[in-house]
């Protein structure tokens, strides 16, 4: 009936605006990929004894990508597609949820290389953490930075401007790092002595469910600033 047309129209409208920012994103995300491989095949050539360099890529591919992502948002300003999209039949709403799903989305991707090259790393040169949870506690912080940064940036741009992203980007990775390292520091004053595992786990799951609350609670607030914009 007609909530089903409605829900199959929004459906579509959502794949319409993931689409269009797949192709504001693929520029940037073409170079970033090919860096990418380029590094990784480096890295896992590498003997990983000292494993700075797996650490080191694992953060730079699960960060870069999001980070590839959101800055995408300022080329919209740029053209006129922004202020067709304010024509089009589409919420502001979805306009929001679309670049939160899309830094989603290429979080994922990112994720993807990080796993793809530690397991390659292992496979070569034998696991080269001391414990198993540091491998889990390097996804948890490449993870959690991203999200925070989401959570941060998304909503300053729209309350802040295009003119003024390239200082929002830089405070957002900032914020988004500082987020993680204030978690860490509250969990070591709460386990002030040598972690177990389980510890280890359950805080990992903490920090990720935190930068996640701040990634969803971000949403409704960016869509908030966003309908109060004008064009």
């Amino acid at each position: 009936g007609r909530d089903y047309a409605a829900v199959s129209e929004g459906r579509e409208n959502m794949r319409g605006l993931l689409r269009n920012n797949f192709y504001a994103t693929l520029a940037g995300a073409k170079a970033f990929v090919g860096i990418a491989v380029l590094l990784g095949i480096f890295v896992v050539a590498m003997d990983n004894v000292i494993p700075t360099l797996i650490i080191s890529y694992a953060l730079l591919v699960m960060i870069g990508f999001s980070l590839n992502s959101i800055a995408s948002i300022r080329k919209e300003s740029a053209t006129k597609w922004a202020k067709y999209k304010m024509t089009a039949p589409v919420k502001r709403a979805d306009i929001v949820k679309s670049f939160f799903v899309s830094q989603l989305l290429w979080l994922f991707v990112g994720t993807g290389f990080a796993a793809a090259a530690v397991a390659s790393s292992v496979a070569l040169h034998g696991f080269p953490f001391d414990r198993n949870t540091d491998l889990f506690m390097l996804f948890v912080v490449g993870i959690g930075i991203s999200l925070f940064m989401g959570a941060f940036f998304i909503p300053l741009y729209f309350l802040g401007g295009e003119e003024r992203s390239e200082v929002i980007l830089v405070v957002s990775l900032l914020g988004g790092t500082g987020m993680l390292m204030g978690l860490t520091a509250l969990i070591n004053k709460l386990y002030p002595g040598e972690m177990t595992p389980r510890q280890i786990i359950l805080s990992g799951i903490f920090i990720i469910a935190c930068g996640a609350a701040a990634f969803a609670l971000s949403c409704p607030v960016a869509a908030g600033v966003f309908r109060r914009k004008e064009y």
